[in-house]
């Protein structure tokens, strides 16, 4: 019994993530650098957000290519895309990224929830957005977790 409730409560937190109403206007493809810290533990990330068809994909990778996470997001729902196993934490990173990313014009239609001041966004409890600079934001999260993003410089 305790475990089909554990069960339930890991799927509805999956859910539950703050998504916008409608697909934001985004620049794509984009590749994007992300630092992940925690602690006095730091990690770089690649990644990659395209358009393909109706959905956005989201691809995870270490320095070395090796995918940590891939998602597609449909019609409002998450799907994993490929045999990797399910990830929580990056699921949530790209809901984040989707949020940070949403123009500033397109906010308040897409989150409602979301609050704003100079150079930061808020949604909720959950994620604080500041942008230091163009192109480059750190999103805090609970647990003393931030992300740094910032593009990846395309080649010719």
């Amino acid at each position: 019994m305790f475990v089909w409730l554990l069960m339930c409560m890991l799927l509805s937190s999956c859910t539950s993530l703050p998504l916008p109403r409608k697909m934001p206007t985004l620049a794509l493809p984009m590749q994007l650098h992300i630092q992940r810290e925690q602690a006095d533990q730091r990690q770089d990330w690649l990644l990659v957000i395209q358009q393909q068809d109706t959905a956005l994909r989201w691809s995870l990778m270490d320095p070395l290519g090796i995918p940590l996470a891939r998602q597609l997001l449909q019609d409002g729902t998450w799907h994993a895309d490929g045999l990797l196993p399910p990830n929580p934490e990056a699921r949530e990173l790209f809901a984040a990224l989707l949020f940070a990313l949403t123009p500033a014009t397109e906010l308040a239609d897409n989150y409602p929830q979301a609050k704003t001041a100079p150079d930061m966004r808020f949604m909720e409890q959950r994620w604080q957005v500041h942008y230091p600079q163009p192109e480059v934001f750190r999103i805090d999260m609970k647990g003393d977790l931030h992300y740094t993003v910032s593009p990846l410089a395309s080649t010719p």
